[in-house]
Formats: structure tokens, C-alpha cells, sequence
């Protein structure tokens, strides 16, 4: 089975991309996340491929980089996920993103995806949490970005002697945790907080997690 295909792109469309590779024009199902990773009309590009081939019909599924298809290749092992989930998934949300959520053990975020129902993102979870790799300047960079909102709390929690990089990611993950639940017992929900007031729910919160 071929690994990769090399030609000109011919079509860009949702989830889906036409490319002509000397006179045969191939009809490729792609993660648009992976569609935006590559050229524009008219330009060649290298698109890595997985072919499907069942009674009904064969479907050839492409990607970007290797990487991607290895992410693919990971949603299929998760029961409850076929080949066009995992394309919607990828679709929704980027590989860096995914990996974080799922390392941090953010079921609220993986929630969020579409498609994604709540028991198919438990499986997810159990299956793949510490299984995606990350290089770790890029999940350092995903942390900073999301705690980056807070940074006063990062600092002043560094400044108590915890690493900055623990910081950042337990800040990261509570900020996403708390602004995806509603308000409780008729209290505000974090994200209609005043600024100064989610950072002191945060700096509390962030204490404990530390801690333990």
C-alpha cells in the first residue's frame, strides 16, 4: 500500500481535498486542520494517506504530516471512534491542543469538541491520556498561552517557590476547568467574574492543586 502521495492540489474543500497526480485526480478525505497545513491551488504538495476499503466502497483518507496521521491512527484505537469521527475531531481542534487536554486530563475541554459526546471523551481520556507525544517546547508554549491571562497569578505563585512551568499548567488547566462550569447554588460563574476576582479563585484553587 502506498504511503504518501505527491501532485498538484486541484480542490480545497471542508474535510476534503482534490489533488491530480500525473492525470489521475484523487478524491482524499482530510482533517481541515491538516487542509490548512497545506499549499494553495495549483501548488504541489505531499499528502501522507491511509486507504479504507470495506464492502461498500474504499475512501482514502490524507494528511499533512506523518504526525497527523499518527493522531489519527491513535482516535481509531478508542472505541466508539471510526475514521469519519476522527476526521471531525482533528477538524475541531489542533494536535497540540488535543494533546494537553488530554494529558492535563481535561474531560470538560475534550467535552467541548464536536462529535465528541461525554462517554466517547472518557474513553478517549482513559485510552490515550499519556500516550500522544508533545514536543516540549510546543506543550510548554500551549501552558504559557493559556495561563497567560494570568500572569500575575503565575508570578506571585513562582514567587512562592513553585516552578514556574507547574504554575502555568495548573493555572492553564483550572482556567479551562472553571470557565466551563456554570454558576453554582445562584453564585457568578467564573467566567462573568471581575478580573481580580477570578484571579483570587484561581491563586486559592492553584494553592491546593500545588500542594498536593
Amino acid at each position: 500500500m502506498f504511503n504518501s502521495l505527491s501532485g498538484t492540489i486541484t480542490g480545497k474543500y471542508p474535510q476534503k481535498l482534490f489533488l491530480d497526480t500525473h492525470g489521475i485526480e484523487w478524491d482524499i478525505v482530510m482533517p481541515d486542520t491538516s487542509l490548512d497545513a497545506l499549499p494553495h491551488l495549483g501548488e504541489t504538495a505531499r499528502v501522507f494517506t491511509y486507504m479504507q476499503h470495506t464492502d461498500a466502497a474504499m475512501t482514502l483518507f490524507g494528511f499533512a504530516s506523518e504526525r497527523d496521521r499518527a493522531l489519527f491512527f491513535d482516535l481509531l484505537s478508542v472505541d466508539g471512534v471510526g475514521p469519519k469521527s476522527a476526521v471531525k475531531i482533528m477538524s475541531s481542534v489542533a494536535l497540540d491542543q488535543l494533546v494537553v487536554a488530554l494529558d492535563d486530563g481535561n474531560l470538560a475541554a475534550l467535552e467541548k469538541i464536536p462529535g465528541l459526546g461525554k462517554k466517547t471523551a472518557q474513553k478517549m481520556l482513559l485510552q490515550l491520556k499519556g500516550k500522544l507525544t508533545l514536543d516540549e517546547p510546543k506543550r510548554t508554549q500551549a501552558a504559557q498561552q493559556r495561563g497567560g491571562a494570568y500572569a500575575d497569578v503565575v508570578s506571585a505563585l513562582a514567587n512562592m517557590g513553585y516552578d514556574r512551568r507547574d504554575v502555568e499548567t495548573v493555572i492553564a488547566k483550572l482556567a479551562d476547568e472553571l470557565g466551563s462550569q456554570p454558576a453554582a447554588d445562584g453564585g457568578q460563574a467564573f467566567c462573568d467574574m471581575l478580573p481580580s476576582a477570578r484571579e483570587e479563585v484561581l491563586f486559592r484553587r492553584a494553592i491546593v492543586e500545588l500542594a498536593q
